[in-house]
């Protein structure tokens, strides 16, 4: 790796764990690259939307996540065909689904628009 980030395979089972003590559901949908695969967050709301957080860095390189839809949920369906899309130009990336009526998360770094 060429920075200080964590291995990705740690962040998810770690968030996975976060999930699994605050009694929020939450499933490994793509196992991606061990070391440095990008992680993606599909963000079940359960009323049939969702919401997506990626990975990204912001203009002084730090860590983040940017919302995929900036102005609110989207069907499942569209979530879905995001991720299917998603998987095939990068099979490396990580696919998480949480499901939580906020849109709670347990990864940290700051929202990035």
């Amino acid at each position: 790796m060429d920075d200080d980030r964590l291995p990705t395979d740690f962040v998810v089972r770690a968030a996975l764990r976060e999930c699994d003590l605050a009694a929020v559901p939450a499933m490994l949908l793509h196992k991606g690259e061990a070391n440095s695969g990008t992680i993606v967050v599909k963000l079940n709301l359960l009323d049939g939307t969702c919401q997506i957080l990626t990975q990204a860095r912001d203009g002084e390189g730090r860590l983040g996540w940017m919302r995929l839809y900036p102005q609110g949920p989207k069907p499942e369906r569209d979530a879905d065909a995001y991720i299917e899309r998603s998987i095939k130009r990068d099979p490396d990336i990580w696919v998480v689904e949480i499901e939580h009526r906020q849109g709670w998360h347990p990864f940290q770094g700051p929202a990035i628009d």
